[in-house]
């Protein structure tokens, strides 16, 4: 299930949108005077892909990497919307960009990616589908460039399914969250439904011989969370950490998972108070803290580690927004994410003296950024909106 189509989502978009103008002139009040806001690419709905709602990955050499939820190969197994959607590259060249499909989606081997693609240890893609794969209830791939140089003018790359679910108890439909690497190199992630209570898992995908192997290491209850769309991190001692969007009296929470002998063991560490909890996943900066937002009047947060337990504080309210994004953070602990409305609005918030100082960028084309923001060396801005283009903002 896509995010347009969570129940409550268009009356929720309905309401956002009737208290735009009001919330949008609070915002361009506090708007940053020197931006630039740069279009890298519209997309047409093609071979190009269509809906990236996902953010952006980038590589050492500084080229980008995403999702589009729709567009690529016409036809094929995704009758409901003609097109299973593309992953896609942005190479840097010179001061310019080159955009590249690198993979068309056709159903079994995938349909609809919610979530971004990261680089694994390997240098290869990794990333999931929300459906698609032989059972339909979605698929974790990697994709591979070409084994010899390519002269071409498109140049796919190679993809492998290394699961598909089958909508029971290994879980279903994984969505917007992005997926973890352990050192021995198995993958981790989460999938909001399925499980033997159908309240969503989180997995691990072990390589074995010459395949992976799936092993769900928490079963959601509802209790301790249910509906887990964004992904899990890890810390310095190799603990999991997420976020779902219900638990303890529908709101969702925070949690941690701790790796004993016996397997995985989960706390939850925080209950929000927030309707829909969070569908954006977690950070971790140096001194052990976790940073977030929720997804309705999103509220940035941070978690901090505290006479073992952890000690919640409320950062910044954005009244009337919505959110689904990962935070990203800069080397000088300012914090990053876009929030949705009419127009693209990505913002920096400033820590000084206990408090917190909110600078938005408004874009000037596109709109409605679900997706992560990430930042380069010389601290540009590069996201995705859904509608309907990738863009960079330097301040």
């Amino acid at each position: 299930m896509n995010l347009q189509e969570q129940p409550g989502f268009a009356t929720v978009r309905r309401s956002i949108m009737l208290v735009g103008l009001f919330v949008l002139a609070m915002f361009a009040a506090q708007t940053a005077q020197a931006q630039t806001f740069t279009i890298l690419h519209n997309f047409t709905g093609g071979a190009d892909g269509d809906s990236p709602l996902a953010g952006l990955s980038m590589d050492r050499a500084g080229n980008l990497y995403g999702t589009t939820a729709y567009g690529g190969r016409q036809g094929g197994a995704c009758t409901q919307y003609s097109t299973c959607g593309t992953v896609f590259e942005l190479e840097r060249k010179n001061s310019g960009w080159i955009f590249r499909t690198l993979y068309e989606f056709s159903g079994p081997d995938g349909q609809t990616p919610e979530a971004r693609v990261v680089i694994g240890p390997d240098g290869n893609l990794y990333g999931t589908t929300t459906a698609g794969g032989d059972a339909g209830q979605g698929t974790v791939f990697r994709l591979q460039p070409p084994p010899t140089v390519c002269k071409a003018v498109s140049c796919p790359w190679r993809e492998t399914v290394l699961h598909s679910f089958q909508g029971g108890s290994d879980g279903a439909n994984p969505a917007y969250g992005d997926l973890a690497f352990d050192q021995d190199g198995n993958i981790y992630g989460t999938t909001p439904n399925g499980g033997d209570n159908q309240s969503g898992t989180v997995f691990e995908l072990s390589p074995s011989g010459s395949g992976w192997t799936e092993t769900v290491i928490h079963v959601f209850n509802g209790s301790d969370g249910y509906e887990p769309y964004a992904g899990v991190i890890f810390d310095h001692a190799g603990n999991l950490y997420g976020t779902t969007s219900g638990g303890e009296g529908g709101d969702g929470n925070a949690f941690e998972m701790s790796h004993t002998a016996s397997g995985w063991s989960l706390s939850v560490i925080y209950n929000f108070a927030f309707p829909g909890g969070a569908y954006g996943g977690l950070i971790l900066d140096a001194a052990g803290n976790l940073y977030g937002i929720t997804a309705f009047d999103p509220t940035v947060y941070e978690l901090s580690p505290s006479n073992g337990g952890w000690t919640y504080k409320a950062l910044y309210t954005f009244d009337g927004y919505f959110s689904t994004a990962q935070l990203a953070m800069d080397a000088s602990g300012n914090l990053y994410g876009t929030i949705v409305l009419s127009n693209t609005e990505v913002f920096r918030l400033t820590p000084s003296d206990g408090q917190w100082t909110m600078t938005g960028f408004t874009g000037s084309a596109g709109a409605e950024p679900y997706g992560n923001v990430i930042l380069d060396a010389g601290g540009n801005l590069y996201a995705t909106a859904s509608e309907d283009c990738v863009f960079a903002i330097t301040p």
